[in-house]
């Protein structure tokens, strides 16, 4: 069942990260309640150079580890304009936000939804952070600086 006053964006939960199979079931139940997109992230390094400026690299290849509508490759921190255009169109009240690392690559989401006017929501029980804010202390911090919004509680989901 879909709930048109919110769309559900899924960062970069694939194999490379090795979200928790606790953390991709609760992101999993969250897709089958709201029109979903995901994002993956692939290296290339004639898009992003990953490897020559940090000495690290996605994988090549990889798969997203939840099950949902659309999934959107990207080559770096932001999502790429096919997923922004593609959520643009489903026009959500809210945005809600769940993935690996909090700290970076979904808050790089939270940046891009905001700057495409569509109201990004963090769902903090959703999402993992990084080996700098393992708890996503820091990144919801960051967030409610930012765009206000975060859920807490799955009680509390439009």
């Amino acid at each position: 069942m879909s709930n048109p006053s919110a769309a559900l964006l899924v960062v970069d939960v694939q194999e490379t990260f090795a979200p928790s199979a606790a953390l991709v079931d609760r992101i999993a139940a969250l897709a089958r309640c709201y029109p979903s997109v995901a994002t993956i992230e692939l290296h290339d390094e004639t898009q992003v150079p990953f490897a020559a400026q940090i000495g690290w690299t996605p994988q090549t290849s990889d798969r997203c580890l939840v099950p949902v509508d659309r999934v959107f490759v990207k080559h770096g921190y932001l999502p790429p304009d096919a997923a922004i255009r593609h959520l643009a169109a489903l026009k959500p009240a809210q945005v809600l936000v769940a993935g690996i690392q909090a700290d970076t690559c979904v808050m790089a989401a939270g940046f891009r939804l905001f700057d495409a006017g569509l109201h990004p929501t963090l769902l903090s029980f959703a999402v993992r952070g990084s080996s700098a804010d393992p708890d996503a202390a820091i990144a919801r911090k960051l967030w409610v600086h930012h765009f206000r919004k975060v859920i807490d509680d799955p009680a509390d989901l439009p």
